[in-house]
């Protein structure tokens, strides 16, 4: 890899920043792509096995990743970046996904999106210890709010299928890996792009899931079109756009602050839900969407100056 020395030196928030509406873009892009992913997850949960669903979507994004980093500008790794490379693609890339795929076959999506939901929590705590990033008053209010939006998303729009003690561990354990791969992200925003951190990650999180290459293949050979177009589509936009987007916001935005607008994703995937698969929400829904709305506004208020 070739070293590029305009990527060398820390980026300076304060003078390569861009306009203010880009990273807002960004993630609200990466809410609506990440949102319709637990919809497809759920609709393959029962056709392809979790461990295939991973491998085939991170597979497909490591090559479109890979073929746009091929011609933009690459920085020589350090081995703490390295370390936090495999930190990253180990846990959010591969477990993550791997947990998540599997909670979804076990416990209904609502259940599993409000467990998934304590992995923003999780990064608030995690950056302020680790990160420097400040927890304040505001930011803890909005979190509490948040997360009871989508306690009571999750009791409105909870299926008739349960929720068993593995599928709630599995989920949790998504939510964890979530945290550490942030984490470890935002610390290697600070000099690398944020193509060359996600197609990397990518390609570990495929590794990791190398076991299922066999249930791949025979998915290849044996799978619908929709199925396979919804692997695609898993693959190219949650995946590598999403994460590119998401990455891009990071790296001008707090950890703690960006984490906690994915409070967002259950409404969001609620309202796709009703738009796309006529799948009309309780009530209780959208009092819980309103509730996420405003526990994400009220974070991103600032204290005052003292």
């Amino acid at each position: 890899m070739t070293s590029t020395p305009a990527q060398a030196a820390p980026v300076s928030s304060g003078s390569s920043a861009p306009p203010a509406w880009q990273p807002v873009a960004a993630i609200g892009v990466t809410l609506v792509l990440w949102a319709s992913a637990f919809v497809a997850i759920r609709h393959l949960g029962h056709e392809v096995t979790p461990g295939a669903l991973s491998l085939g979507r991170l597979l497909i994004a490591a090559v479109v990743l890979s073929a746009l980093l091929a011609r933009a500008p690459r920085s020589r790794l350090t081995r703490a970046e390295v370390i936090l490379l495999v930190c990253c693609g180990v846990a959010w890339f591969g477990i993550y996904n791997i947990a998540l795929n599997d909670s979804e076959r076990r416990i209904d999506a609502a259940t599993a999106a409000m467990v998934v939901q304590v992995g923003p929590i999780l990064i608030a705590l995690l950056a302020a210890l680790f990160l420097g990033e400040r927890l304040t008053g505001w930011l803890l209010l909005g979190m509490a709010i948040a997360f009871g939006g989508v306690v009571v998303i999750g009791s409105a729009m909870r299926g008739d299928g349960g929720s068993d003690l593995d599928g709630v561990l599995l989920a949790l354990l998504a939510a964890v890996t979530y945290a550490i791969g942030v984490v470890c992200q935002k610390v290697l925003l600070r000099r690398l792009s944020g193509l060359e951190v996600t197609c990397y990650a990518c390609w570990i999180g495929a590794v990791v899931c190398l076991p299922w290459l066999g249930d791949l293949g025979d998915v290849v050979q044996h799978g619908s079109a929709g199925t396979l177009l919804l692997i695609a589509y898993l693959g190219m936009f949650p995946t590598a756009l999403a994460f590119l987007t998401w990455a891009f916001a990071l790296r001008y935005t707090d950890a703690g602050k960006q984490s906690l607008t994915t409070f967002l994703v259950p409404a969001i995937a609620a309202v796709l839900a009703w738009v796309l698969l006529d799948e009309v929400p309780p009530v209780l829904a959208f009092v819980g969407g309103a509730l996420c709305i405003v526990g994400v506004l009220v974070t991103r208020r600032k204290p005052r100056q003292s």
